[in-house]
């Protein structure tokens, strides 16, 4: 492409930090278009706009302006119809977290990928932070040997206050959503790092009283639980353990890989830094047994330090452009994101089932993907106000009776 490469945003709220982004990318891309209904959000965006961006409150309208490329932003569990429908415009797709909200929209978005020649993309940035970029090139390196085990942690508490503000209704995604489905920030650096994907997974939720207290008998959530904790088994036989979106204290980030000849993992309480240790008779000639230190960023410093995320936002929209201009797949491309939404959507049943072991489809696979092809099955209620699975473990025997 000998041009500029014309980006729409669909959904303000989160769209702004890629807005904004778009501008240290001014040579080779632009946003040509936001779409929200919210103007308030609309008027707030336009600073890092060009003249000639168009704003839109129609979704339909907002779908047939010309554009190159989308950025979906909008609700958690509803990016697949809206990823479909660019696809099959022949629209290029970056679409937020998570990739699908049912095994259904799984099944949908992949044959939607598969029939258009545009690029689809998972906007997940964790994989993109410092201390996550290091461990993967540790890793890669090959001196820690085969990953056995690894963990994953994304904790987020938040108070009364803050959950307010990011719930301002009851039927808003953030009131229902159980603890397994927001798990990319935990799974998606680990696969990555270890370039592994799921085949198997089981879950167990914990249920906090405070939590009730809180939350739900004041009316602002649904959800009771406080984490969901999940046993992934990986292509290649290895083990993780991974939070969905976790909410005991403290707040922080955690990654960890165990291997056959040591170890590597980021620091609690300070991301940027990486421990790197062997076992004392599989030391590399001329290596530490053991150091903590903190890595450099490989390119673009000053770039990923100003971005959201731990830097990972600046690496999403770089690897995003460079695949539209260079007709590469992107990493986190439709298997691997429908997968992990897979792994959320199906922890959630077997947490509901005290531990039950699923396996995760291979939506390669047609045979595979016809046994997900009507599975609707959804926490999230419908515009009736309908759901048609608990979100919160505390009514998982209402699960088993239906």
């Amino acid at each position: 492409m000998n041009r500029r490469i014309k980006i729409g945003v669909f959904g303000a709220w989160r769209g702004q930090s890629f807005i904004s982004l778009l501008k240290h990318f001014k040579e080779e891309a632009y946003c040509c278009a936001v779409c929200d209904k919210n103007e308030q959000m609309l008027e707030h965006v336009k600073q890092w706009c060009e003249e000639d961006t168009r704003f839109f409150t129609d979704v339909d309208d907002f779908f047939e302006f010309e554009m190159d490329a989308v950025i979906l932003c909008n609700y958690f569990h509803e990016h697949a119809p809206y990823a479909v429908r660019a696809l099959d415009k022949g629209i290029h797709v970056l679409s937020e977290t998570t990739a699908a909200g049912t095994l259904k929209e799984c099944v949908e978005l992949v044959e939607a990928q598969e029939r258009s020649s545009a690029i689809y993309a998972l906007a997940e940035n964790y994989p993109y932070m410092l201390c996550n970029q290091e461990l993967e090139r540790i890793y890669k390196g090959g001196t820690l040997g085969k990953v056995i085990y690894a963990e994953g942690e994304y904790v987020h508490p938040m108070n009364i206050n803050e959950a307010k503000y990011l719930t301002p209704n009851s039927l808003h995604w953030r009131a229902w959503l159980p603890r397994t489905y927001y798990l990319t920030h935990s799974l998606a650096p680990l696969m990555m790092i270890t370039d592994t994907m799921p085949v198997y997974v089981n879950a167990k939720s914990v249920h906090s009283e405070l939590f009730d207290e809180m939350l739900v008998k004041t009316g602002i959530r649904k959800v009771s639980d406080m984490v969901s904790i999940m046993l992934v088994e990986m292509d290649n036989g290895a083990l993780f353990r991974v939070t969905g979106s976790a909410s005991f204290g403290p707040h922080g980030n955690w990654y960890r890989l165990a291997c056959e000849k040591g170890g590597a993992e980021s620091i609690r309480g300070n991301q940027n830094l990486v421990r790197l240790a062997y076992n004392p008779w599989n030391t590399p000639e001329g290596e530490e047994t053991e150091r903590t230190y903190q890595p450099e960023w490989p390119s673009h410093k000053e770039l990923a330090e100003k971005a959201g995320h731990g830097g990972g936002d600046f690496w999403v929209i770089y690897h995003f452009l460079n695949n539209i201009k260079e007709g590469t797949k992107p990493y986190f491309d439709v298997y691997k994101a429908v997968s992990m939404s897979a792994v959320g959507i199906l922890a959630w049943r077997s947490s509901l089932e005290r531990g039950a072991e699923y396996k995760i489809p291979d939506f390669r696979n047609k045979a595979e993907r016809d046994k997900c092809r009507n599975d609707d099955l959804s926490p999230f209620p419908d515009e009736n106000g309908k759901a048609t699975l608990p979100c919160s473990s505390k009514y998982a025997d209402w699960y088993k009776k239906v």
